[in-house]
């Protein structure tokens, strides 16, 4: 009596077609999903001076704060508008370097406290050169 003969001459198959099934549609899902965010479209509109353009130092530390009071250093948002939290974001980014020039980017529309905080924060960390961003104002405007 041979029990377990027979099978032991079938060859295993593995089919790939339901895996590759299952990977296609998850590609696809996390494609549709996925939200593309381009950061380097955030449009502000800075405040105008009349006064004559400042040379632009090299390699500033750039602070960017929106019309809405969100705060962006180094090209990453801040996700608190605490003190605390951009203070540790500006130290992030700048390191040890005090001595570094930080530029403040602020839309026209911003709320003067957020503006207010983001100067507290540099001057917490000790930073003595900043410079406030604005665009020549238009001539002969009142």
């Amino acid at each position: 009596m041979r029990i377990g003969s027979a099978s032991a001459h079938d060859e295993l198959e593995v089919s790939l077609i339901p895996l590759i099934d299952v990977v296609l549609t998850l590609i696809i899902f996390f494609v549709v999903t996925t939200t593309f965010q381009d950061r380097s479209a955030l449009k502000i509109d800075l405040p105008e001076a009349a006064g004559q353009p400042a040379e632009t130092p090299k390699d500033p530390l750039v602070v960017v704060v929106d019309g809405e009071g969100r705060y962006f250093v180094g090209g990453g948002e801040v996700l608190k508008r605490d003190v605390r939290s951009l203070r540790e974001a500006i130290g992030q980014v700048a390191g040890d370097d005090k001595n570094r020039a930080v530029i403040l980017r602020a839309d026209a529309r911003t709320p003067h406290q957020a503006v207010v905080t983001a100067m507290d924060a540099i001057g917490q960390l000790g930073f003595s050169r900043l410079s406030i961003a604005t665009v020549p104002a238009p001539d002969g405007g009142g």
